[in-house]
């Protein structure tokens, strides 16, 4: 067993774990989380606890912020405010079609990185040199995908969840209109993108499930046997494992487990299995 704690940058952001060492911070605590420009401060928002799994290679907590740090990281955030607003300034002097999405800054450097996303490709050689002029700071300017840019700005998805791109996911997986329809969802681009524009990236999370159950779930348009009657296949639900079935004696339709959809017997067996003989009792059983 090994213990674990999880720490945020900004509020309801992105989850990132750590090892706690020899500390023991409590929900809401300022500590310092080592990274490659030095300790930067981040508030615990789940408290260290065992774990049954082994997770190794987790940095390990720097310890508790103190006023120091509390001190330099306001600092740091009042200086990417300020850059901020002096890009939105300088852009629209410059007239140039780009949106700030979000700044960085290294207070060890002095250097501003200031993320954008745009149509297409922008000279901003004159911007960056107007920029570096009155921030007294090297600036370096990064223009982002629409991906990216749902993952700095956040926000809400259909779900009504925040942005798995801006709490937890990592990296971005290929997504296809192949997996909306392997799900039986509509092709239709306002129901299957995210705040992205782009295709949801849940889409991927389900896709092997409904692949395995579409090898698996009897085919629409097939007749089977129900403990009802038999009938037709005309949909089927995979959370559920179900599928509904229009009956041949009066058109009415029914939903039923995939497994008590029997049509033909040998198909049933050979997916599921004949009935193991424990469970008739095995011989000798009065119900033989």
């Amino acid at each position: 067993m090994s213990m674990i704690m999880a720490v945020s940058f900004t509020r309801y952001g992105r989850l990132y774990y750590l090892d706690p060492g020899e500390h023991s911070p409590k929900v809401g605590d300022k500590v310092l989380v080592p990274t490659d420009t030095g300790p930067e401060v981040a508030e615990c928002v789940w408290a260290p606890q065992w774990t049954s799994e082994e997770v190794g290679g987790l940095p390990v907590c720097a310890g508790i912020a103190d006023e120091e740090h509390l001190a330099r990281d306001e600092g740091n955030r009042r200086r990417r405010a300020e850059a901020r607003s002096v890009s939105k300034r300088l852009i629209k002097r410059h007239t140039l079609p780009m949106k700030v999405v979000g700044v960085d800054y290294l207070d060890s450097d002095n250097v501003y990185t200031v993320y954008f996303s745009a149509p297409h490709r922008v000279d901003f050689r004159a911007l960056v040199r107007d920029l570096a002029r009155n921030l007294r700071a090297r600036v370096e300017l990064r223009q982002i995908g629409p991906r990216d840019e749902a993952r700095l700005q956040g926000g809400i998805g259909p779900c009504g969840r925040d942005l798995c791109c801006a709490t937890f996911l990592k990296d971005f997986e290929p997504v296809s209109v192949r997996m909306a329809k392997d799900q039986d969802l509509p092709v239709n681009p306002l129901r299957i993108a995210g705040a992205c524009g782009r295709l949801m990236c849940c889409l991927k999370y389900e896709h092997p499930l409904y692949v395995e159950a579409n090898a698996r779930m009897p085919r629409l348009g097939l007749k089977v046997d129900t403990p009802e009657g038999p009938g037709t296949v005309v949909g089927r639900n995979v959370p559920s494992d179900s599928v509904t079935v229009r009956l041949e004696e009066g058109g009415r339709r029914c939903a039923c487990p995939s497994a008590s959809v029997c049509s033909p017997r040998k198909q049933h067996d050979a997916m599921y299995g004949e009935a193991a003989p424990e469970a008739r009792g095995g011989p000798g059983d009065p119900r033989d």
